[in-house]
């Protein structure tokens, strides 16, 4: 029997955060962490006084902004107190489906040892870039993992075994920022950890409906380059460590 919890990190998202909170409350009975990450945009004020009243929402502040993994490691550690074997993790933004955290955290139920990964269902109004973008990182974690078991590494609406996810974040620097979601899935993997990949919606939000994104793409794209240069070095060790222990 597992014991879920859902985490929202969040970073100046504005007014489209107490939506998001809100419609995660709509669908599901589940306990809501969100980890407001350094926000300077006073976006958790609304979803603050949302908590007074809601007994399964919980806020943690965080004074500086240290990057989406960062705040997933903080909600994850207040989590342990509470006893959560497992988390779904999505972001604030409101591109994610609330409408599946069901789903995905009856696969979980099921499949207690296993991730359970989303794989994005674009619409049609999604920006080029953010589509064909996304496809290098594709080929690149299909090789790091020795196959396709990941799929998409960058769609971020996933469940995770906390203590598995826990131990790969341990390392100080590792998995802090937009490296997060490819990094852990792919060292998870390469902990045995099992992979169940699920169809899952993705909303593009654009700024004119309050969207926000905080994405720098030469910044963050150089950080993916570091990141994959990394994995793919370890990748041949890590895979063949992997063959010598199932035999």
């Amino acid at each position: 029997m597992i014991k879920p919890f859902v985490l929202i990190p969040s970073y100046n998202t504005g007014p489209i955060l107490e939506k998001t909170v809100k419609e995660v409350l709509a669908q599901t009975e589940y306990p809501i962490c969100v980890v407001v990450d350094g926000s300077t945009d006073e976006s958790d004020k609304a979803v603050s006084d949302l908590a007074v009243s809601e007994s399964r929402l919980q806020i943690v502040f965080k004074r500086k902004n240290e990057g989406k993994g960062a705040a997933v490691r903080t909600g994850l550690l207040k989590s342990r107190a509470h006893g959560f074997t497992h988390v779904l993790v999505m972001d604030a933004d409101g591109q994610h489906p609330a409408h599946e955290i069901n789903r995905f955290l009856g696969y979980a139920s099921r499949y207690p040892d296993a991730m359970i990964l989303g794989q994005p269902i674009f619409e049609s109004d999604v920006p080029w870039e953010r589509l064909y973008g996304r496809k290098l990182s594709v080929w690149l974690v299909f090789f790091e993992v020795g196959g396709g078991s990941i799929g998409d590494p960058l769609y971020g609406f996933r469940v995770y075994p906390i203590d598995p996810l826990l131990i790969v974040m341990s390392k100080p620097g590792r998995s802090e920022r937009y490296d997060f979601d490819p990094e852990v899935a792919v060292r998870l993997r390469w902990m045995g950890i099992r992979s169940i990949k699920l169809d899952a919606p993705v909303r593009y939000v654009c700024r004119e409906s309050g969207g926000v994104s905080h994405f720098h793409y030469f910044r963050d794209n150089l950080r993916f380059v570091c990141l994959h240069a990394k994995l793919v070095v370890q990748a041949p060790f890590r895979l063949f460590a992997r063959y010598l222990n199932s035999k």
